[in-house]
């Protein structure tokens, strides 16, 4: 009977060493909120694939930049890329995981996704407040024989550090002179509307924007999907006026010199080409070149790895863009061959 208890306690003991060790083979990463739909849907098929789990914590790119300073995860995650000099002081190396769009969402009803109009210094003023109300005859003019409300525009925006933020009010700082003086661009900044609310993540901007009437808000495309928030076409540099799906997102990369910049942080905002999104980015990963745990950062590498071989499709059924493959050779032959195995 003692012979027995011992091997079922070095079964069980045995059982829960696969357990753990599974468990500590899964990657870790935080940060941007931007990506997290794709990045659950590849860690979904890498995990059938390989066994290996992903734990991302959708925090903020400001958050994934603090959590890889703090070492406390394997990658960070940021859509504000880090400049040249800041990737040299922490010796970390960047690279771009996919491309994708961030979009006007609001909550009017009548309307579907795609049928209002809205040019970029308009929505700068939006946003600022100056134009308070839907029926404001600036907007108005770009949306003729539309019935547009008398209410009152409130403005949701994100309430945490984020690189979506930057990619928003970096575009707003483009095309209004106004915003560039006045509120400037950054992951966080001081929203100057008087009728405004903060949400936290893409997903508390959605969620609120979806909440409350008359709002108008900044998510990524993919959220705009998964809640069924109406968006519009923006006016991009071309005079187009342009819907935001993974073509739109694609004609914006299309011909980005991606290592003239130092850790490819290039900015699509404004992007040149009459199907052009003129507010795209990338969405970039941040790891150390010398990591202190070696076999989580192989495991990171692993991951995107099989991502960019296997997941483009994935990417493209979420309005995603995939990288195309000569880009993913030169990150692996450029980029990954500087983090220490």
């Amino acid at each position: 009977m003692k012979r027995s208890f011992l091997k079922a306690l070095a079964a069980t003991v045995a059982g829960s060493f696969v357990a753990f060790a599974s468990q500590a083979a899964d990657i870790t990463g935080a940060g941007a909120s931007f990506p997290y739909p794709i990045y659950a849907k590849w860690a979904e098929g890498y995990k059938a694939a390989t066994g290996v789990g992903l734990n991302y914590q959708s925090i903020g790119s400001s958050g994934g930049v603090r959590q890889i300073r703090a070492k406390t995860v394997a990658f960070g995650a940021t859509d504000s890329p880090l400049k040249g000099e800041e990737l040299d002081k922490d010796a970390l190396v960047q690279f771009p995981a996919v491309i994708g769009g961030t979009v006007p969402v609001l909550n009017l009803e009548g309307f579907k996704p795609g049928e209002l109009r809205v040019t970029g210094p308009v929505l700068a003023e939006m946003f600022m407040g100056t134009i308070a109300k839907w029926n404001d005859p600036k907007f108005a003019a770009l949306n003729p024989g539309k019935a547009l409300p008398d209410a009152a525009i409130t403005v949701v925006h994100r309430a945490d550090g984020s690189g979506t933020t930057f990619n928003w009010t970096d575009y707003l700082a483009t095309v209004s002179k106004d915003w560039a003086e006045k509120v400037g661009k950054g992951n966080a900044v001081k929203w100057p509307a008087a009728s405004s609310v903060g949400g936290k993540g893409n997903e508390g901007v959605a969620a609120n924007v979806g909440r409350i009437k008359g709002a108008i808000g900044y998510v990524e495309y993919a959220y705009a999907k998964r809640n069924k928030l109406t968006h519009m076409q923006v006016q991009n540099q071309a005079g187009k006026y342009v819907n935001p799906d993974d073509g739109a997102f694609a004609a914006a990369a299309a011909g980005v010199d991606w290592f003239g910049v130092p850790g490819m942080g290039v900015s699509m905002v404004g992007a040149k080409g009459e199907g052009s999104w003129p507010i795209s980015t990338a969405s970039f990963i941040l790891m150390y070149k010398a990591p202190a745990d070696k076999a989580q950062s192989a495991e990171v590498l692993k991951f995107f790895d099989w991502a960019f071989k296997n997941g483009q499709q994935m990417a493209a059924d979420l309005d995603y863009v995939a990288l195309p493959d000569a880009l993913t050779a030169q990150i692996r032959a450029k980029v990954w061959s500087q983090i220490g195995k």
